[in-house]
């Protein structure tokens, strides 16, 4: 059974990238009984779930190596989806090789560019080089149809298993923290209160603003967050319509909109921006603290 509630009602989740992909693992961890279904590319995710053919969608959105994720923060606020959880996998790498290879029979090593940057340290010891591949389920994908003992992928577990590769070397990534954070995405927002995996009732708001143009207007409109004592756990700006003066904000602050204190900080703020949008109000990952 699924361990969060809503995801109980998820027959198919959404997904960029092939099948084995670390966003397909996310699914798996988030409902292991639902249909993941995969997607060229992060609008297809997003319009899947959008015209029912997904009930949910998932989506990276920042990895604690390479930061936030390309494009997601622009996607999020225009895809008409309502973010109901959050998901963190860890980016554990295995050295993926076809029936019957060893270690020693690898010479070359394919993957996306960024999975071969974090394999440095395991590729040079054991000199293997470097094919840069289209995405790392992909790469598992080509390396299985070659059938070439001296090719290998770097991969999921889950990669591996789908196209029939052997796990050669599992766990061979430098950093050994490597966690990436998903949002699960849908179509009806889910503003209640609800615990999370593990029977906490930590909730987290997300949002995305403007604010006026007036000095200073950032600056105060944090204040609210601040004198009324709300944890903000994330705050990034980017450049909307490519325009240098027009910069929306992403937030994420612990809490529900329903709790005096977030609901007065929320209000300091709409006083100081053009715009306010809450894109979600969900359960804080119990893994996000560990």
């Amino acid at each position: 059974m699924p361990d969060h509630p809503t995801a109980a009602l998820a027959a198919r989740i959404s997904f960029q990238g092939e099948p084995g992909a670390y966003s397909h693992q996310a699914c798996r961890q988030w409902d292991p009984q639902a249909e993941a279904l995969p997607c060229p590319t992060f609008e297809d995710t997003i319009e899947a779930c959008r015209s029912g053919a997904a009930d949910l969608a998932m989506l990276p959105v920042e990895n604690s190596t390479y930061g936030r994720v390309a494009d997601i923060h622009h996607l999020l606020p225009e895809s008409g989806l309502h973010i109901i959880g959050e998901t963190f996998v860890r980016v554990h790498i295995s050295l993926l090789g076809v029936p019957g290879a060893s270690i020693g029979d690898v010479t070359e090593a394919m993957s996306h560019a960024v999975l071969l940057g974090q394999c440095r340290g395991f590729l040079k010891a054991h000199g293997i080089r470097t094919v840069t591949g289209a995405d790392t389920a992909g790469s598992a994908m080509l390396v299985a149809r070659a059938g070439e003992r001296h090719r290998a992928a770097l991969a999921s577990p889950l990669a591996g298993e789908i196209y029939g590769l052997e796990r050669l070397a599992d766990q061979i990534e430098d950093r050994q923290n490597n966690t990436t954070r998903f949002l699960v995405m849908s179509r009806a927002a889910d503003h209640a209160r609800r615990p999370n995996r593990a029977g906490r009732p930590d909730m987290l708001t997300s949002f995305v603003f403007r604010v006026r143009n007036i000095p200073a207007a950032l600056y105060k409109a944090m204040g609210g967050f601040a004198t009324n004592g709300v944890n903000m756990t994330k705050l990034e700006s980017y450049m909307v319509d490519g325009v240098f003066t027009a910069t929306q904000f992403y937030a994420d602050v612990e809490g529900h909109p329903d709790d005096p204190a977030l609901a007065r900080a929320l209000d300091e703020l709409r006083y100081f921006t053009s715009a306010l949008t809450i894109l979600g109000v969900y359960p804080a990952d119990p893994l996000r603290s560990g």
